[in-house]
């Protein structure tokens, strides 16, 4: 496979340095990409960078994570108005575990291959680095002419923001300093990032051109927005991440499955390995038949499968149905409490005592005198004769039905459907 070609397909190109295409057609090439630590979790944000990273080792070469230690403590000016908060080396060595551990299962790092990937940390060579040899050995080679045309440093300049420190102007300087660091120790020859990184990378590839006379290259793929000009990635309750910790995977699958056509178009050649005849079929096929969202279904479906597992994907496809489709009451028994109240959040609650049920109550007494999901008795009576009532998915038979605590789920709920659409918590305290 042709990597710059896979790319260009994919709309993952935004910038590339001539003669990286004949650098990765002459030999086996070590690329990094610099991941900030500044959390214990990658977020979808990150994805971006991963499938390069991972379409770069299916081509045969092999790819550097490098994880910003000491950049971290910095704070890079590409792309923010203000400063970032800073980080002590015990948190970011807990985070740069943590983000391995999940990226061991997009990319390969364990293998004996030759393009196994490895994971730096730039803390471990910048900590030996005293102020008067940085600016000895390193900020003589550029000039301050230089590194004011970026157009990351010239928006600061301009009234963008709060201004910028002069920890944060040398920030390209740091990072140059990597890609000089690992062309030196590993024979890295390319760094990789998304498109508002191109002026710290140019910076790296120019300081190895005039420190070692060496050629050195860049790339960078776009940043992702949603089709309406939004953050890609952002949610009402803020990033959607990779650790089922901060992000389940039935929200995870859910933020896929959920967005725009247009979205879709782009997202499933970006954060899929499916080749191309798979997704133009798949696109030609959800364009004649959009309300069937084969292409979401599709999309939620690898990504999740790819970050979590095929078992994490079937539970969310699982608990999706729950509320959408016509799952069983053995299939609501399945899914973990934090993913069950994700799936009805929003839907009407009422509080029961547990004294309530210990003994059994009947089902019309709990729906009207105990929690109102019926405002009376009759109205409950003939729904339920009606067949239009559920108890935890499964049909309440009898106007005369008991419920205990049997019936509870994860020992404290009690999920009533009134009709086809309309659903109750009942929390049993």
């Amino acid at each position: 496979m042709n990597f710059v070609e896979e790319l260009k397909w994919r709309g993952m190109i935004h910038d590339i340095m001539p003669g990286t295409e004949e650098q990765l057609a002459k030999e086996m090439t070590t690329a990094y990409v610099g991941i900030d630590p500044t959390a214990d979790s990658l977020h979808i944000g990150h994805l971006v960078s991963v499938m390069i990273m991972k379409h770069f080792q299916r081509c045969g070469h092999k790819p550097i994570v490098l994880v910003g230690g000491a950049t971290g403590m910095i704070g890079d000016p590409s792309g923010k108005s203000l400063e970032r908060n800073l980080l002590d080396e015990t948190t970011l060595r807990r985070n740069q575990e943590a983000i391995k551990n999940q990226l061991s299962r997009l990319i390969d790092f364990n293998s004996d291959a030759p393009n196994a990937a490895e994971m730096v940390n730039n803390y471990d060579w910048m900590k030996n680095f005293s102020f008067l040899e940085f600016i000895r050995d390193i900020g003589k080679c550029i000039t301050v002419n230089y590194m004011m045309a970026k157009d990351s440093v010239k928006k600061r300049f301009n009234g963008e923001g709060e201004g910028m420190s002069f920890t944060e102007f040398t920030y390209q300087l740091v990072q140059g300093t990597d890609f000089l660091h690992l062309y030196q120790h590993k024979n890295c020859k390319l760094q990789m990032g998304g498109s508002d990184q191109w002026g710290n990378i140019t910076t790296g590839t120019e300081l190895i051109r005039r420190k070692l006379g060496g050629e050195a290259f860049a790339l960078t793929c776009p940043l992702i927005k949603k089709a309406d000009g939004t953050k890609f990635g952002k949610t009402e309750s803020g990033n959607v991440w990779l650790d089922a910790r901060y992000t389940s995977p039935y929200k995870f699958y859910q933020f896929w499955l959920n967005v725009s056509d247009e979205d879709a178009e782009r997202y499933i050649r970006i954060f899929t390995v499916l080749d191309r005849e798979t997704i133009e079929s798949l696109i030609a096929s959800h364009r004649q038949a959009p309300h069937l969202r084969e292409l979401q279904k599709t999309l939620a479906r690898e990504v999740t499968c790819m970050v979590h597992s095929e078992e994490e994907y079937r539970k969310a496809v699982e608990a999706s149905s729950i509320l959408f489709g016509g799952a069983t009451a053995e299939a609501l028994r399945g899914i973990d409490e934090r993913t069950f109240l994700q799936v009805f959040d929003g839907v009407p609650q009422f509080e029961v005592p547990r004294s309530v049920i210990e003994n059994g109550v009947g089902v019309l007494s709990l729906c009207t005198e105990h929690a109102s999901v019926f405002p009376s008795k009759g109205e409950a009576r003939k729904l339920i004769q009606g067949g239009g009532v559920s108890l935890n998915k499964e049909k309440v038979a009898s106007v005369e039905a008991e419920v205990s605590a049997s019936d509870l789920l994860s020992d404290k709920y009690l999920l009533v459907q009134k009709g086809k659409k309309n659903y109750f918590l009942i929390v049993v305290r």
